[in-house]
């Protein structure tokens, strides 16, 4: 059976992987700074031991996915996979803006109640703008940081701040179109066998509620993490980057520029692989993510 509060669309899930861990779906009532109401919050914990690892998801996405991740990291360690506010399958509640600093703020409140221990945080794409975002302002929660693909160098287009009726409906519109996600989807892989309807339905499910247009306009002329580039040369948590040799949505350039730019960093190259190594190459990004989460010495700090 799955969670009542996931859109009807899930029953059109058909691999295993996906049908399983929407069923471990559950909801939590998060007490946030930005409302007086708590705010439902969608998350996955599985596995026990270590130090809690906590995924995030990336643009006009959710924890589903983490599919093929999570069955490959939770019998050696606690992981978490949560919804950002404004994203997945956690509440949009009205009246509020949808933007870095608040969902920056939420995920402090998940983590103040739901976690409690510093963490490893791991961002795809969108996501790891987030965890970088995160740790620079709440170093105290972050022990290490994973990047998988991840964006926070390209400033956003300045114009975004000023989309208003009717090129917001033209937006959403188009980034609803199943033609236009098909394309995205082809796009973030190496191997297009992975494009199965099964991927497209788990890409797509969260566009069910009904304030998913709301809430990416919103984000969206928020300017997203254009003010971040300047600040990644801040991070102190050891960083483990991990980075498809063929990511034809990002590129490969920043994946340098982040290994340059973090002192303590190292860089892998993941191959055969788009921009979704979590899902293309799930094995062995779980792999290098246990590597690095058993590894207790911080890996040295190189010399500018």
């Amino acid at each position: 059976m799955f969670p009542s509060f996931l859109p009807p669309g899930v029953s059109q899930l058909t691999e295993e992987t996906s049908i399983a861990l929407a069923q471990k779906i559950q909801q939590e009532a998060i007490f946030t700074p930005l409302r007086p109401d708590p705010i439902q919050t969608t998350y996955v914990r599985q596995g026990e031991g270590g130090v809690p690892l906590v995924l995030l998801n990336g643009f006009d996405s959710s924890l589903l996915e983490f599919r093929r991740l999570i069955p490959k990291l939770s019998p050696h360690i606690e992981t978490w996979a949560l919804d950002l506010l404004g994203f997945g399958f956690t509440e949009r509640p009205a009246g509020v803006a949808f933007s870095p600093t608040n969902m920056k703020a939420h995920l402090y409140s998940f983590w103040q109640q739901m976690i409690q221990r510093p963490m490893i945080l791991a961002g795809a794409s969108m996501g790891g703008a987030t965890a970088l975002d995160f740790a620079l302002t709440y170093p105290e929660a972050v022990e290490k940081l994973v990047l998988l693909d991840s964006s926070g160098y390209a400033p956003s287009p300045k114009a975004t701040k000023f989309i208003m009726p009717p090129f917001d409906r033209w937006l959403t519109n188009f980034l609803r179109s199943p033609r236009v996600r098909r394309w995205v989807s082809v796009q973030a892989y190496c191997d297009r066998s992975f494009v199965t309807p099964d991927a497209e339905c788990c890409a797509s499910l969260h566009l069910e509620d009904p304030n998913w247009h709301q809430a990416l306009v919103s984000f969206t002329k928020s300017g997203g993490y254009n003010f971040l580039y300047d600040t990644i040369k801040d991070i102190p948590h050891p960083t483990l980057i991990l980075w498809g040799e063929g990511d034809k949505i990002m590129g490969v350039k920043d994946a340098d520029k982040f290994d340059q730019t973090i002192a303590n960093s190292q860089l892998i190259w993941i191959p055969n692989c788009g921009h979704v190594p979590h899902l293309e190459q799930s094995q062995l990004t779980a792999n290098y993510i246990l590597e690095f989460q058993a590894t207790h010495a911080a890996y040295a700090s190189r010399e500018t």
